[in-house]
C-alpha cells in the first residue's frame, strides 16, 4: 500500500465488526489513512468514538447531519478516497448494493462514489450459501467489485463454515490489489494447487493429503504485491484466494489442458501435489468383492509431467517454479528434480513422517536455484508464502 492510501471503511452491523478496529490500525500501521462510516446496526457491535480514536478522524455516521453536510457532503466523502472498502459487508449491505438501494450512509456513499469498491463478506454459513446472496454477489462482481474470503471456520453462532469475514491482513493485502499497487503490478502468476483425484472408478480415486493451503497462501501473497493471479486447483479443501481467475480440475490431464492454455504469463508457480500414476483405465462401474479373496487387478498408467511440460515447452514463462515433497535425502533429490524437469527453481518440502507437513499449517522448505540450497527456517505457509513471494517480485524486477 502506498503512503497516504485514503480509505473509506464501511462497517456493517456483524459480529465481525469488532475485527474492523484492526482492520484501521493495521491500514494505518501500512501508511494509509482511513475515514470510518457505521451503519446504524455496527453501532451494536463498535461504537463510532473507538472507530475515530483508533483511525484519527472522524467517523461518519448519519446521511442527514446537516453539521456533517456543511463540513462534508456525502458526495465528496465518496470520492475523496482512493479505495472504498466494506468489513464486514454483511447479507443487506451487499443486497443494497446490488439493488442499488441508498436510504443511509454506507448505501449512499456506495451509489455516489466513483472509486473502486472492495468488500469483505460476512455472515451465518446458511445466509452465505441462500441463492440470493449468490446473485447479488454474482452481480457485484459483475458491477467490477473486488471481493476478499469469506473464510471457512467456527462461526460465533455455533455452526461452521464458509462465512467468516477475511482476517484484517489479508484485507489488507486485497487492497492493494484492489489499487493496482506493488512490486508486482502489471505481471500475470499462474498458480497450481492441490491434489489431483484419479478415478479408479465412480467412488474410488487415487489422492493424496495435499490441502492446498499453501497454494492459495502463495497466490493470495502474489496478489498482495499487486500480480494478477490464475489458480488453477484441484479438487482442496482451502479457500480459493480472491481476487484470481480461478479453474477448478479434477485430475492431472484436466491440469495439464488448464496450464497449457494460460501459460503466456511473467511466473509459474507449480504448488500443486498431482498424482504420478492413474488408472490405465477407470472403470465406469464399481468394483466390487467376488468373494475369491483376491484384490482387484489394477493397471496404472503415468501421468503427465506438467512441471517439465511448461519449463521445456514454448512459450515458456521467464520464471518457472516447481514444488517437491520428498522423504529422504531431500535436498539432494530436489536438486536433480529442477536439473531434470529444466525449471528454474524448486521449493522442496520435507514431508518425512512426524513433520506434520503435508496437509498442516506449517511448512519447512529449501529454496533450490542455480546458485544452490537455501534452507529456510520453519515458518507458517503463510510466511513461507509471503518469503517466497517477495523472491519472486526481486526476480521479476
Amino acid at each position: 500500500m502506498r503512503p497516504g492510501t485514503r480509505i473509506l471503511l464501511i462497517i456493517g452491523g456483524g459480529i465481525a465488526a469488532y475485527k474492523s478496529l484492526d482492520l484501521i490500525r493495521q491500514i494505518t500501521k501500512a501508511g494509509g489513512t482511513v475515514v470510518p462510516v457505521l451503519t446504524r446496526a455496527a453501532e451494536e457491535f463498535v461504537t463510532p468514538l473507538t472507530a475515530s480514536a483508533l483511525a484519527g478522524t472522524k467517523c461518519y455516521r448519519d446521511l442527514f447531519d446537516l453539521t456533517d453536510e456543511a463540513e462534508m457532503g456525502h458526495i465528496q466523502l465518496s470520492r475523496a478516497a482512493d479505495l472504498v472498502v466494506v468489513a464486514p459487508a454483511t447479507a443487506d449491505l451487499m443486497a443494497k448494493m446490488a439493488g442499488g438501494h441508498a436510504d443511509d450512509l454506507a448505501s449512499t456513499l456506495l451509489m455516489a462514489t466513483d472509486k473502486p469498491v472492495l468488500i469483505a463478506p460476512a455472515m451465518n454459513v446458511r445466509m452465505w450459501e441462500h441463492p440470493a446472496t449468490g446473485r447479488n454477489l454474482a452481480l457485484l462482481t459483475g458491477d467490477g467489485v473486488h471481493v476478499v474470503g469469506p473464510n471457512e471456520g467456527d462461526m460465533a453462532c455455533g455452526e461452521y463454515g464458509p462465512g467468516r469475514m477475511a482476517e484484517p491482513a489479508e484485507i489488507v493485502a486485497a487492497i492493494g490489489t484492489a489499487l493496482g499497487t506493488g512490486p508486482l503490478r502489471g505481471k500475470r502468476v499462474l498458480v497450481t494447487s492441490g491434489p489431483t483425484h484419479e478415478p479408479i472408478d465412480p467412488v474410488r480415486y487415487i489422492a493424496n493429503r495435499s490441502s492446498g493451503a499453501q497454494g492459495t497462501a502463495i497466490a493470495e501473497a502474489l496478489a498482495a504485491l499487486g500480480a494478477e493471479i490464475l489458480f488453477v486447483t484441484g479438487p482442496a479443501e482451502a479457500p480459493r484466494p480472491a481476487p484470481a481467475e480461478v479453474v477448478e480440475v479434477e485430475t492431472a490431464r484436466e491440469m495439464l489442458e488448464a496450464v497449457l492454455a494460460r501459460r503466456d504469463v511473467d511466473a509459474a508457480i507449480f504448488c500443486a501435489a498431482v498424482a504420478d500414476w492413474r488408472m490405465a483405465e477407470a472403470s465406469g462401474e464399481k468394483i466390487k468383492k467376488d468373494g475369491s479373496g483376491a484384490p482387484p487387478v489394477l493397471t496404472f498408467a503415468e501421468n503427465p509431467d506438467i512441471l517439465a511440460t511448461v519449463a521445456q515447452g514454448s512459450p515458456r514463462p521467464p520464471l518457472v517454479i516447481g514444488f517437491a515433497a520428498e522423504t529422504e535425502d531431500v535436498v539432494a533429490h530436489a536438486t536433480a528434480k529442477r536439473l531434470r524437469k529444466g525449471c528454474d527453481w524448486i521449493v522442496d518440502n520435507d514431508v518425512r513422517t512426524g513433520t506434520g507437513i503435508m496437509g498442516g499449517s506449517e511448512n519447512a522448505v529449501t529454496l533450490i536455484t542455480d546458485a544452490g540450497a537455501e534452507t529456510w527456517p520453519r515458518l507458517t505457509k503463510r510466511q513461507t508464502a509471503e518469503r517466497l513471494a517477495g523472491r519472486i517480485a526481486e526476480a521479476l524486477a
